[in-house]
């Protein structure tokens, strides 16, 4: 091989990593804008951790063992309240579904509620990526108002 062989060869190679390192971070940005409430949630549930419990508990009726059994095994707060969301969904107990978070959180809160028996194209998914259901004082962005229903109209 010349010289200038191996020059194209190494140009290329740079090429095609670049290319694949602009789909990664279009991936990734993509995957994130789906939960885009969760960094507010999380600030907010670290700037009041004691009321993040409270909040927990009282949405989803579990006492501080269970809620204790989460936050130990779920870094962030908005990823431990979407663990409790999508056991509530998938009629799982929440240890259940901290060991699939565990096993595959790598590819995503779409291949997770599959592998739980939620369709990722539902309604309550999507609900679920438009953002939490806690209320919404301080609380990261909270659920999207529906735009385009007037007053009145039933769903």
């Amino acid at each position: 091989m010349s010289a200038a062989e191996t020059g194209r060869s190494a140009n290329g190679l740079k090429i095609g990593l670049g290319a694949a390192a602009i789909l990664l971070l279009v991936a990734s940005a993509a995957m994130a804008a789906d939960f885009g409430w969760t960094p507010d949630f999380n600030i907010a549930a670290q700037a009041d951790p004691s009321g993040f419990r409270v909040r927990l508990a009282t949405r989803f009726r579990i006492g501080d063992a269970q809620i204790n059994a989460v936050l130990s095994n779920i870094p962030d707060p908005a990823d431990a309240y979407i663990v409790l969301r999508l056991g509530e969904m998938s009629h799982r107990p929440p240890e259940y579904v901290i060991e699939r978070y565990k096993g595959g959180k790598k590819k995503g809160w779409g291949a997770l509620a599959k592998s739980l028996g939620i369709k990722p194209g539902s309604k309550e998914f999507h609900a679920l990526k438009r953002g939490h259901d806690l209320s919404d004082d301080g609380w990261g962005k909270g659920k999207e108002k529906d735009k385009g229903k007037g007053k009145g109209k039933k769903e």
